[in-house]
């Protein structure tokens, strides 16, 4: 009992030492534990710092395919592919009566076209576990609370940070470099005060798992459906389904829309659900597995996303909508990205992170925003549901929302607007099969 007590007290000063590594990641999600690993690989001591336990709930399970070239390069393809995960290799829409469907294999960029649809807790301990078995060290419930960036411009500067650990010990971490991928948390928008309105509305979304013993034969579980209100075009549903008879279900729209509905989180999904018909029609058996939850008002902005001290990852910096699904990809694509330059940083070469990874990042997070607009000011949703499509044209569509979205050689990514705009143009000039 003695030696048992003696290792205890052992283990917990040398987590509460104050410590110095190379990269401190705050945050163990998707981004955090793919930088990680990513750094490891070239040879960095990270540590990485996450407030939650792993498993734990988490919103975004629709992955798109180009998340799946970033897993791979992080060596985790195998685990992922191991786990049993939904497979997945499209999107389908619905609006009324009518449905169409993306085939991500027919895009117009090359990488992969298939992916998975997970639950997210066990995804997201999937590449942390991994991530610590290539040796990553994660410390789980330990929790930023303060960070002191040292000024200048030298590659020598060192950043301290105030953690706390789930017994309520407190130690300092000093690291030549900070990423914040705490997602939702916005640790360093928080401390440091750059935090800054989203230019987007802000709308609500109610969420919860579902037994859904859907018996529709028609029914494609390879594919995430977005099924649109049939009166209010600004209120859309997911459907999500998984390898094992469950499904992700959640709407989203302005408050002002769903405050009429009364009752609890459930009623009122379930109120909401009711008035689309085709969705009321799938889930007439489902029953609710996991308690309701609503997130408001998530769209979020930052005024700055990196120096030469910290950069931001995925949520952590700006989040659109999820209408695309396309957070995990925004995150892995930000961890790639912010790895690439901090590498250089680390090895004493001259990087501007404004130029070498805010820049080229905010290429795809804007192609997405264009999208993610035009989809609710009903521009995109006369293209999606348009009957008869260009198949080039669709084929570059698909490609973004397959994550595809800082292609630049696609013109829907390098003049997202501009574009979009002509072939609505188009879509209204030229009329609807019957």
């Amino acid at each position: 009992m003695e030696s048992s007590s003696l290792e205890h007290a052992l283990t917990r000063k040398h987590l509460t030492d104050d410590i110095n590594v190379d990269v401190v990641i705050i945050g163990a999600g998707p981004s955090g534990a793919i930088a990680a690993s990513l750094l490891h690989q070239q040879g960095k001591q990270v540590l990485v710092l996450e407030k939650q336990h792993f498993p734990r709930f988490s919103i975004g399970e629709s992955l798109l395919p180009c998340c799946m070239q970033f897993i791979e390069q992080a060596g985790m393809l195998a685990a992922v592919e191991q786990a049993g995960f939904q497979f997945k290799n499209g999107a389908a829409f619905r609006h009324k009566d009518r449905y169409t469907t993306f085939n991500f294999t027919d895009k117009y960029t090359q990488g992969p076209g298939t992916t998975f649809q997970v639950q997210r807790g066990q995804f997201d301990k999937i590449l942390a576990d991994t991530a610590v078995s290539q040796g990553v060290e994660i410390r789980y419930g330990h929790s930023v609370n303060d960070i002191n960036l040292t000024p200048g411009l030298t590659n020598e500067n060192s950043s301290i940070l105030s953690v706390t650990d789930a017994s309520d010990n407190h130690y300092q971490v000093t690291a030549k470099y900070v990423l914040d991928a705490s997602g939702f948390g916005r640790v360093l928008p928080r401390l440091l005060n750059i935090e800054k309105p989203s230019n987007l509305p802000s709308r609500s979304a109610i969420f919860t798992h579902i037994e859904d013993n859907i018996t529709d034969a028609d029914f494609d579980r390879s594919k995430i459906l977005i099924s649109v209100h049939p009166t209010e075009k600004d209120i859309w549903y997911w459907l999500i389904p998984f390898s094992n008879g469950r499904c992700s279900i959640g709407v989203v729209a302005e408050p002002h829309l769903i405050e009429h509905y009364q009752g609890d989180l459930e009623s009122q999904l379930w109120q909401l659900i009711k008035e689309e018909p085709g969705l009321n029609r799938l889930l007439a058996n489902a029953k609710v597995v996991q308690e309701c939850a609503t997130l408001k008002g998530y769209s979020a902005n930052v005024s700055t996303l990196a120096t030469n001290q910290f950069a931001l990852l995925g949520n952590a910096g700006e989040f659109l909508d999820p209408v695309f699904s396309s957070g995990v990809t925004i995150a892995m694509q930000s961890a790639s990205m912010a790895v690439n330059t901090l590498i250089k940083q680390l090895d004493g070469e001259t990087v501007d992170w404004q130029a070498d990874y805010a820049e080229p990042l905010m290429l795809g997070v804007n192609t997405f925003r264009t999208y993610v607009q035009a989809w609710y000011d009903g521009r995109f949703q006369d293209v999606i549901f348009y009957d008869d499509p260009n198949p080039t044209i669709k084929q570059m569509i698909c490609s973004i929302l397959a994550g595809y979205a800082w292609d630049s050689s696609n013109p829907f990514v390098k003049d997202s607007e501009r574009r979009l705009n002509m072939i609505v143009g188009l879509c209204q000039q030229q009329p609807q099969a019957s």
